[in-house]
């Protein structure tokens, strides 16, 4: 299995991060792809760089107006006065406001609640270049499934909860999304996305919400105790040409191994159906037992099982990194899921 990685990716070190209403340290920190690819080199996997890659995917899912604000944002952010080192909202456009037919604001304070959802991903001059090769990592694991391999693309930051034009939950570039996005670029006619990681891939949902050629298919903790708290319900089903194309299993607080693997297992029915002809894995391990924002009870044997049920559907399959902050874990679990994977 081939690995695409791009250190450039450990520049982005964001400090700020709101909690339950006290100001914490980050939790998506360098260290993490560090770990991850640690393991990687432990199970002999080929570690490659993205290199130049074609960008339509990015510009396909993103608009152009997002992606200038996180390329352009820092510059205008540094020359404001009296401002943080890192660029966090304090206000964001309300639906009232959005009503009465609200508008991105020409200052990058307004700009800054406009294109960011919450105050778990600050951004700075670093911040795009880690995006963006994250991205271009999705990219060139799309291309080497597209000649029949099943990779890697550790990708950090995360990207599923990163919208058309807004950033959230640590996310800033929808790394499933483009991968998905590439796929369909290189011929595949239907895509499916399976998003195991704890926290519902809204950003991916919304960005494919009507479209009837990708098929986002998630597992997640209850949205109505759980981030992003609004979406990520059972009846959410997609709209338009998309209706149906759109699956959501939520799972209650301290659900487990069992509990997990049932609606995974469900999920692979599902995709069955949608006869995709390749496959984009949003691989979080937030789900794990010990995470430190525990929500589910999996343990790291459920992962392994998890890899060989999702390795039988024998698809074209890109593997995304998303979430998973106990870095005393991280690199165990990943070595489980690509281990069950890899045997299936």
């Amino acid at each position: 299995m081939k690995v695409f990685w791009d250190p450039i990716q450990l520049s982005h070190s964001p400090q700020f991060f709101l909690q339950r209403g006290r100001v914490r340290q980050n939790f998506e920190v360098p260290e993490r792809a560090e770990i991850l690819l640690a393991a990687c080199n432990e199970m002999g996997l080929e570690i490659n760089l993205p290199g130049l890659v074609d960008t339509r995917a990015i510009n396909a899912v993103h608009s152009a107006n997002y992606l200038a604000f996180l390329s352009d944002g820092p510059t205008a952010w540094n020359a404001m006065f009296d401002g943080g080192s890192e660029m966090v909202p304090n206000v964001h456009p309300t639906p009232e406001m959005f009503n009465q037919g609200a508008k991105p604001a020409s200052t990058i304070m307004g700009q800054v609640g406009w294109f960011v959802a919450d105050a778990s991903c600050p951004i700075t001059a670093t911040t795009w270049p880690s995006a963006f090769a994250a991205a271009s990592c999705a990219i060139a694991a799309a291309n080497n499934v597209a000649d029949g391999h099943p990779t890697y693309a550790l990708t950090r930051p995360p990207g599923h909860h990163a919208y058309m034009e807004r950033a959230g939950g640590h996310c800033y570039l929808n790394n499933a999304a483009v991968a998905a996005e590439q796929l369909r670029l290189l011929g595949a006619k239907k895509v499916a996305i399976i998003d195991i990681d704890s926290h519902h891939g809204n950003g991916t949902q919304g960005i494919f919400w009507d479209r009837a050629d990708v098929l986002f298919a998630s597992v997640h903790g209850d949205p109505n105790g759980y981030y992003p708290w609004y979406v990520g319900h059972v009846d959410e089903l997609g709209g338009g040409d998309g209706f149906g194309c759109n699956i959501n299993l939520p799972l209650a607080r301290n659900t487990a191994d069992a509990g997990w693997l049932e609606a995974i297992e469900y999920l692979i029915t599902s995709i069955k159906k949608f006869e995709s002809d390749a496959l984009v894995i949003s691989l979080g391990f937030d789900a794990s037992e010990h995470e430190p924002l525990q929500f589910l009870a999996v343990t790291e044997d459920a992962f392994a099982r998890a890899g060989a049920l999702i390795a039988g559907l024998n698809l074209k399959s890109v593997i995304i990194q998303e979430g998973g902050y106990n870095k005393e874990m991280l690199g165990k679990l990943l070595r489980r899921f690509l281990e069950g994977f890899l045997s299936a």
